[in-house]
């Protein structure tokens, strides 16, 4: 998109619907800016009212409040050669992994953290709807160098039960993943894990979140194609299972080696290593 729609959109957080509208601007700037609202919605396949939802969301009154101020970045002159909207969508998760690099310069608290779950018995892992499956990643490897993983990604009773099941067990820990837009099922699930006497580890996109949790680790998320993309959260959850290995360096090694040994074994892979 141009700098200046570049400009008008940082910092918002925009609906899937509203992230077209966006990308239709930024792909068609040089003509939807002489589009009606009805006429923009036909283009980018949406409903009229979502246009003015999406002028307002930028601060505008309306649409012809937002075309007015889009116009100049048109008339009288050549747009700027830019990368085009893939590459930039791209050139925000780089800017993510770089956020969660810089967050890390001080690792003491997440050898802290890694430690704590490392001694966590059973430790389960939360993650509903989109956030299921970072969360069935991290438990995926979580399971190779720890005992007792127990994965949560059906809400309901199902999700009360195993998390008291957990605590029952002696779980002290939940790690849990929570990204946008936050399901409301997610923020109960911490709360009543909090009631059971469980403390919680949450990765989820920025630290000012709408929920409470023992420790917050944020990562942002790319919101510049019409679904958020996750790498940032994704490498802070892989350093995260890192932490929980560097914690108990003897059982990780047990561990990894027994898991070799049946792969080669089962015949699971078809590459093996050397």
């Amino acid at each position: 998109m141009g700098d200046g729609l570049d400009r008008l959109l940082e910092g918002r957080r925009l609906s899937p619907v509203q992230r077209r509208i966006a990308r239709y601007l930024g792909d068609h700037l040089s003509e939807a800016v002489f589009l009606s609202s009805v006429e923009l919605a036909d283009r980018a396949g949406v409903s009229q009212p979502s246009v003015t939802r999406f002028a307002m969301v930028l601060g505008f009154a309306g649409y012809p409040e937002l075309r007015q101020a889009l116009r100049p970045l048109v008339v009288g002159g050549r747009r700027p050669s830019r990368a085009n909207d893939l590459q930039t969508a791209i050139d925000v998760e780089i800017d993510n992994l770089r956020s969660v690099r810089d967050a890390l310069s001080d690792p003491s608290d997440l050898t802290e953290l890694g430690a704590n779950l490392a001694g966590c018995e059973p430790l389960p892992v939360l993650g509903l709807r989109v956030s299921s499956g970072l969360a069935t990643t991290f438990a995926y490897f979580a399971r190779r160098i720890h005992p007792d993983v127990r994965l949560l990604t059906h809400g309901g009773s199902e999700l009360a039960d195993g998390l008291y099941a957990a605590r029952r067990a002696g779980a002290g820990w939940l790690v849990a993943v929570v990204l946008p837009r936050y399901p409301a099922e997610a923020v109960q699930a911490l709360r009543g894990a909090r009631d059971l006497g469980l403390r919680t580890a949450v990765i989820t996109d920025r630290r000012d979140v709408p929920f409470e949790a023992d420790v917050i680790l944020p990562a942002p998320v790319g919101e510049r194609l019409v679904f958020d993309s996750h790498a940032g959260p994704l490498a802070l959850a892989m350093v995260l299972v890192e932490a929980m290995a560097d914690a108990a360096p003897l059982r990780t090694q047990a561990r990894l080696d027994e898991y070799e040994r049946m792969i080669d074994q089962a015949g699971v892979f078809t590459e093996q290593l050397d």
